[in-house]
């Protein structure tokens, strides 16, 4: 299981554990709100991602054990990399255009992404050995978000992506991403304190009625 890394990584520098409020998080700026949903303009990034097939949750747990190989040392300059959250879930697949696209957490392909320390460029990061892990520079985007609490269950992730393409239509923006999905907490966290996500990028030209 993926989270057996996650252990892993908490024995060491990580001391405290991944994924939790203390650890660097992706940064940034709340546009707008509308109850529990947000507009985020998310600043440039880089990130370790690697692409997938299966289901779900077999996707992430074997996304998240060859990006974690990467930042305990498997690159060119044998470095730890510091942790950061969210851990990040996509479909590699596109949105259509033309009606909203629902996971349903069959078979597929996906996109897990670990978000790079702030402190680091793309040169000067560690480049993996693994050719399945590759670094990409992410520039600024605006986000579409809703957060809930609970269990990152496929029902609770429909039900989150279905309210999220709701108020999407009913503002009239413009998605241009599939879904992403973002985790931020270990499997010991308690539902009502963990924090999930459902993502999507959207064309932002103007403010909330």
């Amino acid at each position: 299981m993926w989270w057996i890394a996650a252990g892993i990584l908490a024995v060491g520098a990580l001391a405290g554990g991944p994924l939790v409020s203390n650890v660097e998080q992706a940064k940034y700026e709340l546009v707008e709100s509308q109850d529990k949903i947000e507009i985020r303009n998310y600043s440039p990034m880089i990130v370790a991602e690697v692409e997938v097939s299966g289901e779900r949750k077999e996707a992430i747990n074997k996304g998240f054990r060859l990006i974690a190989d990467y930042i305990l040392g498997n690159n060119t300059t044998k470095e730890n990399v510091a942790m950061t959250s969210p851990v990040i879930q996509e479909t590699s697949q596109k949105i259509a255009m033309t009606s909203p696209v629902t996971q349903e957490g069959t078979e597929g392909k996906w996109k897990e992404r670990f978000v790079m320390p702030a402190s680091y460029t793309i040169d000067n990061l560690p480049k993996p050995n693994n050719t399945e892990v590759n670094l990409k520079n992410i520039p600024n985007k605006y986000f579409v978000v809703i957060r809930f609490s609970g269990l990152a269950s496929q029902e609770n992730l429909k039900e989150n992506t279905d309210l999220l393409n709701a108020f999407i239509k009913e503002k009239n923006f413009k998605p241009i991403s599939n879904e992403t999905y973002a985790f931020y907490n270990p499997p010991w966290t308690i539902p009502i304190l963990r924090r999930n996500e459902v993502m999507i990028e959207i064309e932002y030209t103007k403010h909330l009625d």
